[in-house]
């Protein structure tokens, strides 16, 4: 059995056999080895540039030139900064950390902000010298309305952002402007009624502007334009006007204007 084997071991087919096995395993290594000095750009060395202080436009140019990706990290509030300058990268700039990389690596980035979020507190019922007070210490900025009530004198009725209801826990820019509707129930001294019928509405805003009267409705009827609510004269108010009659300034006025009817019949007061 043993000479049997040996026989084979040293017989012609079996050596060319190993020699085949030994020349596959060589050229799939070498083979391996190219395809890995090639894939992973062996020896290549591309220098990191230096991006903090770019416009991250600016760095994405350097970038695609060597063949070099990115990816944004994260942004940082930095208000004295324009939008998008790169704060730090990783990598580190080859000139000052040695280290060099191959093409195709990302490189991080992170850039600044103009505006940083805080949460919108709830100020309604609070009184406008503490609701300020709030607003500043969380960086917003207030701006003061005042409408007239029957209560909560000088309480935050309403709190509005772009003109808007802005409700607890939104969020808003630091730096925003807060409108903050205040109650005033201080009617001061009476005023004489102003006798706007016959008015056009813009001179009788400006006659009910003068006086300090605020609290204004306007009510146009037949209106189907804005030509119809400014070239109609006014044809009744509330309160009417009569000689020796005076109101507060917190007093409601409404203002009617009575446009021409389908029929282009004008609707005269003493019509109704």
């Amino acid at each position: 059995m043993w000479n049997k084997l040996k026989r084979f071991v040293i017989s012609k087919f079996f050596v060319k056999q190993i020699g085949l096995l030994i020349l596959f395993y060589l050229v799939a290594v070498f083979f391996t080895l190219i395809y890995l000095d090639v894939s992973t750009n062996h020896g290549e060395k591309i220098k990191v540039p230096n991006l903090k202080g770019l416009h991250v436009d600016q760095a994405k140019s350097k970038l695609d030139e060597l063949n070099l990706g990115y990816q944004i990290l994260d942004s940082i509030y930095r208000p004295e900064l324009p939008v998008g300058t790169v704060l730090e990268q990783l990598v580190d700039p080859t000139d000052s950390s040695g280290v060099y990389v191959k093409s195709g690596r990302i490189i991080g980035l992170r850039l600044s902000k103009k505006f940083e979020l805080v949460a919108m507190p709830s100020l309604i019922n609070k009184q406008v010298q503490f609701a300020q007070d709030i607003l500043k210490r969380r960086g917003l900025n207030s701006i003061i309305q005042y409408r007239p009530t029957t209560e909560a004198n000088g309480s935050v009725l309403d709190q509005l952002f772009n003109g808007m209801q802005i409700t607890e826990g939104t969020k808003v820019p630091i730096g925003a402007n807060i409108t903050l509707i205040v109650g005033q129930n201080d009617q001061g001294q009476p005023i004489a009624i102003p006798n706007l019928v016959g008015l056009y509405l813009s001179d009788a805003l400006i006659v009910l502007d003068t006086l300090g009267l605020e609290n204004i409705v306007i009510n146009c009827v037949n209106c189907s334009s804005n030509q119809d609510s400014t070239g109609t004269p006014i044809s009744r108010q509330t309160p009417e006007f009569y000689e020796g009659g005076t109101i507060f300034k917190a007093t409601q006025i409404t203002i009617t204007i009575e446009a021409a009817n389908p029929n282009n019949d004008v609707i005269r007061p003493e019509d109704d």
